[in-house]
């Protein structure tokens, strides 16, 4: 069976069906016209007949068709679709925006003045690509939210209607019942087995489990997390193999804490979010899922970097290594800045220190999260003595501070990859390797190569890999970097080791 992004047309869909292949869940969705209601392509129920299956690229079009979701396998909490990561163009970028509640916060309008399109211009190619507009795609997205508050806590409907981003609680109840085909009340008694009861209140925050396909190579995705930690904004507690990653989020309507555990279960992460707002949900949602790339095609990038004879055995050393992207882009460039030309630990101590003097306090502390990290514009104005780093890179901080505190820098999910990294180069002390990591991680965008990275070179020399093999790793660059990565660190550890 090939991976799903090379399933092309309906029949090798039916096949994926048919194997109850959990590789392409999210990827498509089918409706059944005998029993109205639509899966996942691994749902375990009886294969319908072919004549008897309609496919949709997603959850949106499927109830746009009239169908309701399936109650045996969920398909609206399967991963998203890989496709929407690779792509830069308007669709790509409209459906990341949306992901990210855009939609819901600023209506279509927003939406379309984020793209630099006009709203009739999103709307068709919405529907020419995905079978579902805007409003369809924001609403499906609702749905999933208000289901997951019904199931995991005890709110009450009319909160849990304003928390999912619906304008009034006959709006909620109407899809709900539309596209579950029971009541909110009949939803959350039908929670899932694994939950013995809902969360006891908003202190407990909202469990998630939140999908991946295919492998997921964890312990790699933590040690990378954990290697750049900021005290007061991120902490990492546990050993290798247990450890829990926790960090403060600033969110349209207010802070959050987000817990994610590195055990994972069968195709997902366990995360708990604390929220001040519920309203934040879905977005804190998205950010987590890209912070640990949890959208990615696994199989897809080990079959193009497997096939190369470098990167062979590293793919076979670490099945479904991902790249970890980040909650905040302007976050993510403030510290790809601030550590430049540093050690990594410096560049810690420098993050942390600059959390200290200008980031925001939470109302509350939570062990050693004290602070969200600082808004660009509070760093643009500041003087920065207290970092103890000279003028030039002072000025430097400052500049691309304010470059994303007033908008000339775009980094928001929908950004044009290749007009931000032009934006950052044209800033005076951005590099082309700081240019290229924002564009990686802060970006998420999956064929990044950075320039002149010491760790990439050791990695790619190591493994035999010349710098004219590049081209055939497209379009995953980003993950062969880092497999390079993983492969000196490997090396710089065994060295270490032998010192001892």
């Amino acid at each position: 069976m090939p991976h799903p992004g090379s399933v092309t047309n309906d029949d090798s869909r039916y096949e994926a069906v048919c194997s109850r292949d959990a590789r392409f869940d999210g990827e498509f969705f089918f409706a059944v016209s005998t029993t109205g209601i639509y899966c996942r392509p691994s749902c375990p129920a009886t294969t319908p007949k072919r004549q008897n299956v309609t496919f949709y690229r997603t959850a949106a079009a499927a109830q746009g068709g009239g169908f309701r979701a399936c109650r045996r396998c969920r398909p609206d909490a399967v991963p998203g679709s890989a496709g929407w990561n690779v792509r830069a163009d308007l669709v790509g970028r409209a459906m990341r925006l949306i992901g990210d509640g855009v939609v819901d916060r600023e209506g279509v309008a927003g939406l379309a003045a984020h793209l630099g399109y006009s709203a009739r211009q999103v709307q068709r190619q919405l529907n020419a690509e995905v079978g579902a507009g805007p409003i369809a795609l924001a609403r499906a997205q609702r749905a999933h939210t208000a289901r997951i508050l019904l199931q995991t806590t005890t709110l009450q409907a009319a909160e849990i209607a304003f928390a999912a981003g619906f304008a009034s609680v006959r709006q909620f109840n109407d899809t709900v019942r539309e596209i579950y085909a029971l009541t909110p009340g009949e939803l959350r008694a039908a929670r899932p087995g694994r939950v013995s009861r809902p969360a006891a209140d908003r202190a407990g925050g909202v469990p998630l489990r939140l999908a991946h396909r295919g492998p997921y190579a964890a312990a790699e995705v933590f040690d990378h997390l954990e290697a750049h930690v900021v005290a007061g904004v991120e902490e990492m507690t546990g050993d290798r193999g247990g450890r829990t990653y926790r960090r403060t989020l600033r969110l349209p309507h207010g802070a959050g804490i987000a817990e994610v555990e590195e055990k994972t279960g069968e195709g997902w992460l366990e995360c708990r979010l604390h929220l001040n707002d519920l309203r934040d949900l879905t977005t804190a949602t998205q950010r987590v899922r890209r912070l640990f790339d949890l959208d990615a095609d696994p199989h897809a990038v080990a079959e193009r970097l497997g096939a190369h004879p470098a990167l062979a055995p590293l793919v076979a050393l670490r099945p479904g290594l991902r790249a970890p992207g980040a909650v905040d882009p302007h976050e993510l460039t403030l510290r790809a800045v601030l550590g430049r030309q540093v050690s990594v630990p410096a560049g810690r101590r420098l993050g942390a220190a600059l959390v200290t003097a200008y980031g925001t306090p939470l109302r509350t502390p939570d062990g050693t999260l004290t602070h969200t990290f600082p808004e660009p514009g509070a760093v643009a104005g500041a003087s920065l003595e207290e970092l103890g780093l000279p003028d030039p890179r002072r000025s430097a901080l400052r500049g691309v501070a304010a470059a994303l505190a007033d908008g000339r820098i775009c980094l928001d999910p929908g950004a044009d990859r290749h007009q931000a990294e032009k934006d950052l180069l044209r800033l005076p002390g951005v590099g082309a390797w700081t240019a290229g990591y924002v564009r990686m991680r802060a970006l998420g965008d999956p064929d990044v190569l950075p320039a002149d990275d010491v760790a990439l070179r050791a990695g790619m020399r190591q493994a035999g890999a010349e710098a004219g093999d590049a081209e055939a790793w497209r379009p995953w660059r980003t993950y062969a970097v880092h497999h390079f990565w993983n492969a000196a660190a490997d090396r710089r550890r065994t060295a270490a080791a032998g010192r001892i």
